[in-house]
Formats: C-alpha cells, sequence, structure tokens
C-alpha cells in the first residue's frame, strides 16, 4: 500500500493548527490535520481573541462565529483592594475594526477555526519527521497501527510538547517562571459589569477577573513561587496549591476562594467558587520558525506568559499569515524567488511579534507578584501617576496586540 501524500500535512489541531489547515484548504491547498489527542477537548483554557486576530481571521467567516457567543470587553480598569481605581484602558478609542477583546471559550473558538477545515485524524501520534527530497516524511502511529505520510510542507502546531520532533534543528531559548496560578470559571456572576476586565493589584498577588459570555466570569489569582514564600508567607505553598495533582480539589477551590475574597473585597463572587485548577508559566521561543519545508507555529515556535492573554493569539497571527505565502511557496516551486522572499518576510514578522510579546507578558507577570507593603504603594502610586494620556493609550495598545508586526 503506497504511503498518503500530501501537499501540507499539519501537526496539531489546536487553534493554531485548526486555523493554519483552514486557511490553506479555502485557498485551494490539500491539507491533512493529524491529532495526538483522542478528543476535541481543548488542551488549554485560553479566551481571549484580541483585535488584530479578529480582523485577520474576518474573510474567513471564523470571526463572526466567535462573536455570536462571545462577551465585548471595550476597557480594563486596574484598581486596589480598597477599590480605588489606579487606571483605566480603554481599547474602543481610535478608528478600530474591533474595538474590544473577544472573551471565547476556547472550544468556541476552535469550533470557528474548525468550520472548512478537513477533520482531524485523532489518536495519531507523529513519532519522526524527517526531510525527503522538497518535502518531508512522517512516521504517525494511528491507534495501534504506524504509518508513513508523505508531504511537500509540514507546519507544527503541536504546541511544546512535540517539540522533540524538532531537535536537533530546535535550539531553545528559554526558562521556567516560579509564578503559579490558580483559575476557575463561573458560569453566573451576578452584579459584575459584563464589559469590564479587572485587574486587582494587591500586596498578596494580583486577582484577574474576566468577563465571559452569558454573565459568567472568569477568576485568576497568583498563588506564590514555585520555591519561596507564597501568599501569606508560607514556603512552597503556592506551587502546592496551584500544581499538585494529589491536593484535595476542595482545599484548591477553597485556597481561590480566600484570595479573591482578601484580595479583591468580593466577597460574594468568591463564594460562587467551587472549583479550581492551577497552571504555571514559561518563556520559551525558538529562533527560526522554518526550516526547508518544515513550518513551526504557534506555542510550539514560542511559548509566552498567559498572563495577558496573547499567547494563542499569536499562533493565529501565525496561522492566517502563514498560509497565503504557503500556498504561493507551494505552486510557484520551492526555488521562486518571489515565494521564499515572501515566507523570509513572514518569519523575520513573525519572530520580531513574538519576541515583543514574551517582554510584555513578562512585564505583566512582574507586576502581578506579591511584594511588601512599601513596594506595593510604590507600585500603585506610580500606576496612578503616570495613568491618563499617552501613558494609557501605549498600555491598550500593546494590551490588545496593536505592536505585532501583523496587526492591521
Amino acid at each position: 500500500m503506497s504511503a498518503p501524500q500530501h501537499e501540507v500535512a499539519v501537526i496539531g489541531a489546536g487553534p493554531a493548527g485548526l486555523c493554519v489547515a483552514a486557511e490553506l484548504r479555502r485557498l485551494g491547498i490539500d491539507v491533512a490535520i493529524y491529532e495526538r489527542r483522542p478528543s476535541a477537548e481543548p488542551g488549554s483554557r485560553a479566551i481571549g481573541v484580541h483585535p488584530p486576530a479578529l480582523a485577520a481571521l474576518e474573510a474567513s467567516g471564523a470571526t463572526e462565529r466567535m462573536l455570536a457567543e462571545a462577551a465585548r470587553i471595550p476597557r480594563g480598569i486596574a484598581r486596589t483592594r480598597e477599590g480605588r481605581v489606579l487606571g483605566e484602558v480603554r481599547f474602543d478609542s481610535g478608528r478600530r475594526r474591533f474595538p474590544f477583546v473577544a472573551a471565547v471559550p476556547q472550544a468556541t473558538t476552535e469550533a470557528a477555526l474548525a468550520f472548512g477545515a478537513p477533520t482531524p485524524i485523532r489518536d495519531a501520534e507523529v513519532r519522526r519527521l524527517a526531510p525527503h527530497g522538497t518535502g518531508a516524511i512522517l512516521r504517525v502511529r494511528v491507534g495501534g497501527a504506524e504509518t508513513e505520510v508523505r508531504a511537500r510542507a509540514v507546519v507544527m502546531a503541536a504546541g511544546a510538547e512535540a517539540r522533540s520532533l524538532l531537535l536537533p534543528v530546535a535550539r531553545l531559548r528559554g526558562r521556567e517562571y516560579g509564578d503559579r496560578y490558580l483559575m476557575t470559571d463561573l458560569r453566573h456572576a451576578p452584579g459584575q459589569p459584563e464589559d469590564l476586565a479587572i485587574i486587582t493589584l494587591d500586596a498578596a498577588g494580583v486577582v484577574e477577573s474576566f468577563p465571559l459570555g452569558y454573565g459568567g466570569r472568569r477568576l485568576v489569582a497568583w498563588d506564590g513561587p514555585l520555591d519561596g514564600p507564597g501568599p501569606g508567607g508560607h514556603r512552597g505553598s503556592g506551587s502546592r496549591a496551584a500544581l499538585d495533582p494529589d491536593l484535595d480539589a476542595a482545599a484548591r477551590a477553597e485556597r481561590l476562594r480566600v484570595a479573591v475574597a482578601e484580595r479583591s473585597g468580593e466577597r460574594e463572587l468568591a463564594d460562587r467558587i467551587e472549583t479550581a485548577s492551577g497552571f504555571g508559566i514559561r518563556r520559551a521561543l525558538l529562533p527560526r520558525m522554518r526550516s526547508g519545508a518544515l513550518f513551526v507555529i504557534g506555542d510550539a515556535a514560542h511559548e509566552v506568559s498567559p498572563i495577558g492573554g496573547q499567547g494563542m493569539n499569536l499562533g493565529l497571527l501565525d496561522a492566517v499569515t502563514l498560509a497565503p505565502a504557503l500556498a504561493s511557496w507551494l505552486r510557484r516551486g520551492a526555488g521562486d524567488t518571489e515565494a521564499e522572499r515572501a515566507l523570509e518576510r513572514w518569519e523575520r514578522r513573525r519572530l520580531a511579534s513574538a519576541r515583543t510579546a514574551a517582554r510584555l507578558a513578562g512585564l505583566n507577570t512582574s507586576l502581578g507578584r506579591a511584594r511588601s507593603p512599601r513596594s506595593h504603594r510604590m507600585l500603585a502610586a506610580g500606576i496612578g501617576a503616570v495613568a491618563g494620556g499617552p501613558v494609557t493609550r501605549i498600555a491598550a495598545r500593546a494590551y490588545t496586540m496593536g505592536f505585532d508586526r501583523h496587526a492591521a
């Protein structure tokens, strides 16, 4: 039996993989998607879709499908535990096509992106990836059987866990952050503003509160460093609460309830917390996103702190901007000068965008850590002093990925 052959093989059926596959098929390119997960359950829980991504996805209809279930957030505030507003950032100023951040469950985002994409081949583990002529050969185990797949181009969009396939090409530049967080999604949050993101800066660590569609709310709280005193001064408590899979789920939820109630003063909101999950963060950037017929996008190419919500958007912009350049390269042939230059520009601009996003995400992370009362007062005073005017406009642009090299 001959090996399956495709113009493009996409590895990974997360948002970036679905997006690039759908865009390529829309351009008339034969695509197959291979996904290790046996089901379509989201691998992460990113919710924020920023204006540049909404604009880039509009032509495919994905934006309209997402907005049908999204909460639209035109502004955000930073405040203290006592409720004093330190500053406001508006996303609806200026002449923007989409003057808001769309808060959408990732399952909804993936369904919107998958429209028009080929059905992923699931329970498919790519075990080996090797160049072959002007394309590549993949060794894929589907169920219990291993098969060989040939493709003219491969797009790696399977996230950080798939980077081993890129070795020794991938020379990863990265670091593990010590910060740990607790998070929950509330289906109902009565009395909460449906169009406002609220960041409470407290000496014990940040609490973030974002609207979700249909009156829900996402809550995120800093929960201490990996090694060192967590909130309350207990060494290592943050690491155990956020990440230990053996920790009692009720204890994790209780810890988040206490953080929300004590740091933000929102005790009624805190009382609604029934479950909580924990996560840590990493920063990882590949120096290249292309090697011959292999292209790397999304978290496989760059991981940034989720605080600020830019990671998924980076991957979506990688995907939607790669598709037309890759389609042209496939049609013109690998040696075509114009097609090669278009891909070089794509890679250069995406790498620059990832570096910018990583720096901004690192800044957001540092602002949310616990600090001494004196340092916290100095931070609050500093934010209050610069709030307003051009600083606020720059902050709004930074938060909504306005510095991305493909921002419209």
